[in-house]
């Protein structure tokens, strides 16, 4: 079987892109988006976690530009998705390659939470906002055609935003259906880092993208690989 013809229920990936445009505002982005490509990786999956700069410039309160504030704000309940779904595959994970990847993703996206915490108190003068589910589904599921945002609930179970916890909890072949999960959720993990690596105020945030795009675009194809051998 060929990557392409795994299928794991997700509306194409022009619609979600277009929805992911209301999540950060912006002509600008727009244009950047219809010109981006994400290429393939052509590196082998290294297992250890990217290093990630553990200090940065202070910078100001900012309130001018709104894409790294709402960047943050809806990268770390998505990375905290990602988060539990590790911690869960460090127990129940039959092939220690699972787990292995697991703990990769917890070590490395842990400290990329921690990271954007501390730059959002410092640019913003507050707390991160709590995550509001509501607010998700009104702007990017609700946005353009309303079958779109049932259908992709629907088919997929959980809001693109979100995972199924449940499901992965009762799955009879867990190690397959975490791939089957993960894949899509860092695939949206590279397109919302993808939509601020030109329009980022901090660099601190486009370097953070770049971290993103390379690592998770590298589990993506070991996880592919996974998921063959499991035919």
């Amino acid at each position: 079987m060929d990557n392409k013809s795994i299928n794991y229920g997700l509306p194409d990936k022009k619609s979600v892109i277009y929805g992911l445009v209301g999540l950060f505002a912006g002509g600008a982005i727009t244009a950047l988006l219809m010109t981006y490509g994400i290429p393939a990786p052509n590196q082998s999956f290294n297992t250890a976690p990217p290093r990630i700069p553990t200090t940065f410039a202070s910078s100001k309160v900012s309130i001018a530009n709104p894409i790294d504030r709402h960047f943050i704000e809806r990268m770390i309940p998505h990375h905290e998705g990602a988060v539990a779904m590790a911690e869960l595959a460090l127990s129940r994970a039959q092939h220690p390659e699972i787990k292995t990847l697991a703990g990769a993703i917890k070590e490395t996206q842990t400290q990329e939470i921690q990271l954007m915490r501390t730059w959002y108190q410092q640019w913003y003068g507050t707390d991160v906002p709590a995550y509001s589910g509501n607010w998700f589904n009104r702007n990017m599921l609700g946005r353009g055609s309303g079958s779109y945002g049932m259908g992709m609930k629907g088919r997929h179970g959980m809001y693109m935003m979100d995972t199924d916890l449940a499901a992965l909890k009762n799955a009879p072949d867990f190690d397959r259906e975490f791939i089957r999960q993960m894949i899509p959720h860092h695939e949206m993990a590279i397109m919302m880092a993808s939509m601020v690596l030109d329009g980022a105020e901090h660099p601190e945030i486009q370097n953070l993208a770049k971290s993103i795009i390379r690592s998770q675009s590298a589990e993506i194809e070991q996880m592919q690989q996974w998921y063959q051998t499991q035919q």
